[in-house]
């Protein structure tokens, strides 16, 4: 055990090195403008690549590096059942409930199509798709994983997901006000396209504290379907084929894969978790600290997927991905605002 922490240590220590610049940089951005437009997660990705673009690691801090890539973000990902409950879904009411499952579904089709006529390979469409349906860079952190999908996949997706995160949070309120939409409508316009619980939060403020209820409702509500979506996706994986993937040089398992491959470790831990809120069985004093601990383990996984991006290969996809993204979001607004009329919110 000693021995493979020393050899995990170099690694794992750089990675959080990253991290913390990457929360001192977000703080420096509250201190100077009120707020962090930028978030650490991001933050995380744009210097671990830009530390990657300037210096190669050599072999000693690679253990340490693909152990905060994987196993680290397998378990935020868990951490993030923790923050979903049962009685927060079902308060949304049936017509709602149903609505944002479709909606994600519609989502889901729509952008991998999308991605997919743009050219971008298979398992880059599915990350663009479920970050742009679900829940942005979490989502994409979330489903990587799953589908075996390259780190450079990963970190192009997240960096041009998050850029434009920023830019629906600075012009959706304006949207909201053109269209004359009330706190309710906005709210769940807001839930059901901002790609961030804080975006969301942002977003909401300008239009009063009804629309930042709903808006975070049925945000958690959405982010509930990573669960589904990653275990659908564990069942596509073997299918997706082996372009792009992280995963490339193994030989395909024949036959039906055992059930620990149908259903990730952390898919049935995340699972877990929402059962355990449900049931009250995690102590309300504990949820806070699951959520930060969440937070810091998405970010140095962040980072860790920075130090092994090769930015030429992000710089190649930038404007196919930059296209999927901002036309997989006006599909997505086209959709909500479609769902917001039919079930008549007011």
């Amino acid at each position: 055990m000693l021995f493979h922490a020393r050899i995990l240590l170099p690694g794992l220590a750089l990675c959080v090195a990253v991290t913390a610049l990457a929360f001192a940089a977000a703080s420096a951005e509250v201190a100077l403008f009120g707020e962090a437009w930028i978030e650490a997660l991001v933050l995380a990705i744009l210097i671990g690549t830009a530390l990657r673009t300037a210096w190669t690691p050599s072999a000693r801090w690679h253990p340490g590096i693909a152990f905060s890539a994987k196993i680290l973000l397998e378990v935020a990902v868990i951490l993030l059942g923790a923050s979903v409950s049962a009685a927060t879904i079902l308060s949304a009411g049936p017509a709602l409930l149903l609505g944002i499952a479709g909606v994600v579904a519609l989502a889901l089709l729509a952008g991998f199509g999308i991605g997919r006529l743009l050219g971008l390979p298979v398992r880059m469409a599915v990350l663009v798709a479920c970050g742009n349906a679900i829940c942005g860079n979490s989502a994409i952190a979330a489903v990587a994983p799953v589908i075996d999908a390259h780190s450079d996949d990963v970190a192009a997706s997240i960096a041009f997901t998050a850029v434009l995160g920023v830019a629906v949070v600075l012009g959706l309120p304006l949207l909201g006000i053109g269209l004359r939409l009330s706190g309710v409508q906005y709210g769940a316009l807001a839930g059901l396209t901002v790609y961030a619980v804080p975006q969301v939060i942002a977003a909401t403020a300008p239009l009063g504290a009804t629309a930042v209820q709903i808006g975070t409702l049925v945000k958690l509500v959405r982010v509930l379907m990573l669960g589904p979506v990653c275990l659908l996706l564990s069942l596509l994986a073997p299918k997706l084929g082996e372009e792009g993937a992280a995963t490339a040089a193994d030989c395909p398992r024949p036959g039906r894969p055992p059930v620990h491959h149908l259903v990730p470790w952390f898919i049935q831990g995340f699972l877990a978790m929402i059962a355990l809120r449900s049931f009250d069985l995690i102590p309300q004093v504990a949820l806070p600290a699951m959520e930060h601990a969440a937070t810091l383990l998405t970010v140095v996984s962040m980072a860790a997927l920075g130090l092994g991006v090769d930015v030429r290969t992000v710089a190649r996809a930038g404007g196919r991905v930059t296209a999927a993204v901002i036309l997989c979001l006006l599909v997505l607004g086209a959709i909500s605002l479609t769902l917001i009329r039919l079930i008549g919110l007011t």
